[in-house]
């Protein structure tokens, strides 16, 4: 636990400021991981709709992602990338509040994954140039380990919000944790990141 207080001091500013905005962008993504299935229900599809709409996000993460990293390598501010990126997953989450129909989930899903595939070649490039190059194992580590801690609270978070108050306070929310790390890269001076 000791070392958990250290993490102001163990990682240079920039580092820092990645991990937290990424930080709040899977919370979001992780609070409709494990309720996806009950949401595509409450519209009226069932488990081969939610097969459908999943493989249409993941489809087109790997189109985009593809495509979009010659783009990064050419992009001389690439937090805008990152800006982008986050902007538009925020934009797909409330989206959400307009899913009705299969039909309209699977524009929104598409669009998510738009989203993460546009800041995901970014991100890497930006994190990996702001690395102490003799301890990159122990950096990388700690992005891995927020992704695990994100992902358990943000699942926890999403399934007490949807209980208490519903699919679309939640999707609000989620934007808003995408739109708030946009924002706060967006507004920084470039030389802090």
């Amino acid at each position: 636990m000791h070392k958990l207080f250290k993490f102001n001091r163990r990682y240079n500013k920039r580092v820092r400021i990645l991990l937290i905005t990424n930080s709040l962008v899977m919370i979001a993504s992780a609070m409709f991981g494990p309720i996806y299935a009950l949401f595509v229900e409450d519209i009226g599809g069932d488990l081969l709709d939610a097969s459908i709409v999943f493989a249409a996000f993941s489809l087109a993460s790997a189109i985009i992602t593809y495509s979009i990293g010659d783009f990064t390598d050419k992009t001389k501010e690439k937090e805008l990338i990152i800006v982008a990126g986050y902007f538009i997953i925020g934009f797909g989450f409330l989206s959400m509040l307009l899913a009705k129909s299969i039909l309209v989930l699977l524009i929104t899903q598409i669009i998510i994954g738009a989203g993460w595939a546009i800041f995901s070649p970014a991100f890497d490039v930006v994190f990996t140039e702001h690395l102490n190059n003799k301890k990159a194992g122990k950096d990388w580590g700690a992005w891995e380990t927020l992704y695990y801690f994100t992902s358990a609270f943000g699942a926890l978070t999403g399934g007490l919000l949807v209980t208490y108050l519903g699919f679309h306070f939640m999707f609000i929310v989620m934007a808003l944790l995408c739109f708030l790390s946009a924002g706060y890269i967006y507004f920084l001076p470039r030389k802090v990141l």
